[in-house]
């Protein structure tokens, strides 16, 4: 192995560059990863804004798959040259908020998203992996890494929505937005047993796709009220669930506007400006609609990976749709320009890497 690798970086708030960086070493429960594939995602973008503050010199990403280049002393059950998922969250697993359950906001909140946040990402021809046998998930021969490394984030994040979302076997649900997360909520939520899902998005192809994905009704939100919508196609009473995928103020208000009272509404989306969030008073039930609101982050770890691993390996879902683009490493620059302005109907570009 090289001493040192190509990296993108942030440099500052809006500023980006490839740098060469030393490759990590791992400690004795971590391991070092050779990328072969990554996404870029939208989050990529609200962080080089400023989202969660400013960052110099770390490396952008956090939805890669790869290969076991070098393994700490005590990570067992995997080996170099191995092929490997690792989730854009990586909870350490011990500590009191693993312990309590929110393994995502492992020692404080957001704190399971370690990379691009604090620890550099994995936009680089390696990266390391905290508390690897945890982190590491081994990808079953039958999946490309063109398509595993969708259970990094999208599969879980938007699955994490619908389960967050409490649907009644049977149930309805509306998912706000039909980027690649709301599709894969669209996914999830069919998974769960949704007996009526609505997808509502201003985009007629993303509309397309989430008919694609198993919305039963779409609605275009730039031709109408979709909270009318909604209500007409419910009988009036609105749906058992709805799911934020934007981190928009208008979507989050038309989702409490659209569950009917006792119901939840669950927040898959990256809220990343303002230094509030405002709730519709009177849809909410002035405080006593018994609604809930229900937040997440991205769950990680390897029990969860081999669960979505597995619902690819069998064909209960297919993300390669939300491909809409291929780019080399080299070009990941262009990549993450796209996602920013939405041109040419990008939904997730594929980086690929020298192998």
């Amino acid at each position: 192995m090289t001493k040192t690798m190509k990296a993108f970086v942030m440099q500052g708030l809006g500023k980006v560059a490839f740098v060469d960086k030393q490759i990590p070493e791992p400690g004795p429960n971590d391991a070092i990863v050779k990328t072969t594939r990554a996404l870029v995602c939208t989050s990529d973008v609200h962080t080089l804004k400023g989202a969660i503050g400013d960052r110099h010199n770390m490396t952008l990403g956090h939805e890669a798959v790869g290969v076991v280049a070098k393994l700490g002393g005590e990570v067992h059950g995997f080996k170099e040259g191995d092929r490997v998922a690792v989730n854009a969250i990586t909870p350490c697993f011990h500590c009191e908020n693993c312990q309590r359950g929110y393994p995502s906001q492992c020692g404080t909140m957001l704190g399971g998203w370690k990379y691009a946040n604090s620890k550099d990402g994995n936009f680089a021809e390696y990266f390391h992996v905290n508390d690897a046998n945890a982190n590491l998930t081994h990808i079953p021969a039958s999946i490309s890494d063109d398509i595993a490394v969708y259970a990094c984030d999208m599969l879980s994040t938007g699955f994490m929505g619908a389960e967050h979302a409490n649907i009644p076997l049977g149930g309805t649900v509306a998912i706000f937005a039909q980027g690649p997360v709301g599709l894969m909520a669209t996914v999830g939520a069919r998974l769960l047993g949704a007996g009526l899902v609505i997808g509502v998005d201003g985009v007629s192809k993303r509309l397309e796709m989430s008919r694609h994905f198993g919305a039963d009704e779409t609605i275009n939100y730039t031709q109408g009220d979709p909270v009318e919508e909604i209500r007409k196609l419910t009988g009036g009473v609105g749906v058992d669930s709805a799911i934020e995928c934007l981190g928009g103020q208008s979507t989050f208000e038309a989702c409490v506007k659209a569950t009917r009272p006792g119901g939840t509404i669950s927040v898959a989306g990256y809220f990343g400006h303002g230094d509030s969030v405002d709730i519709p008073r009177v849809d909410w039930g002035v405080g006593m609609g018994d609604k809930v609101i229900r937040t997440g982050l991205c769950p990680g770890g390897n029990v969860r990976m081999s669960r979505l691993l597995g619902l690819i390996e069998h064909g209960r879902v297919d993300p390669s749709p939300l491909t809409t683009h291929r780019f080399a490493f080299d070009d990941v620059d262009k990549a993450l320009h796209m996602m920013e302005t939405k041109e040419d109907g990008i939904l997730k570009p594929l980086i690929r890497f020298k192998a």
